[in-house]
């Protein structure tokens, strides 16, 4: 069984489409490890802000377990990022900066429109608000119970 790491952390896999990845101009903030189609650094993909925030994604206002009220998150779709990388694996590890790590099913990124946050409330996270990515489940869209147990709050570089 193959684990990929996505060091921000978030690892995980899907299937690829062939696009190249391009080298990150800015600084890295997720880097995906493991059997990679698109690696674009070694055996790594890498990126920074600006290749997140190009991939395919969605915007939700919700509320969940670790805010309060109501929070507009943004960010490319898991399964955009994973297919960039293309990523390939049967499960998905996430790892954050504090190296707080949690298994996360694969099919949370295909089945689901679990995002990868770079933004909430419009703004950029700061590590200290959850940043620079915070794995966002959509708690605003599914009718199936989503709990803490199943949707890890991790956030890191």
């Amino acid at each position: 069984m193959r684990i990929l790491f996505l060091s921000v952390a978030l690892a995980a896999a899907m299937p690829a489409v062939s696009l190249s990845l391009e080298l990150p101009q800015g600084e890295v903030i997720l880097t995906v490890k493991g059997k990679l189609d698109h690696p674009n650094v070694d055996n790594t993909a890498q990126f920074d802000l600006a290749m997140l925030e190009a991939l395919q994604g969605r915007r939700g206002s919700m509320e969940t377990p670790w805010t309060t009220g109501k929070v507009e998150f943004s960010g490319p779709l898991l399964r955009a990022v994973l297919d960039a990388a293309g990523a390939h694996a049967t499960r998905l590890k996430v790892v954050a900066l504090n190296d707080y790590a949690a298994e996360v099913p694969v099919e949370d990124a295909s089945s689901l429109d679990t995002m990868l946050a770079t933004r909430m409330d419009g703004q950029p996270m700061s590590v200290r608000e959850k940043g620079p990515l915070f794995l966002v489940y959509p708690f605003d869209k599914t009718a199936r119970s989503i709990t803490k147990s199943t949707s890890p709050a991790l956030s890191g570089r």
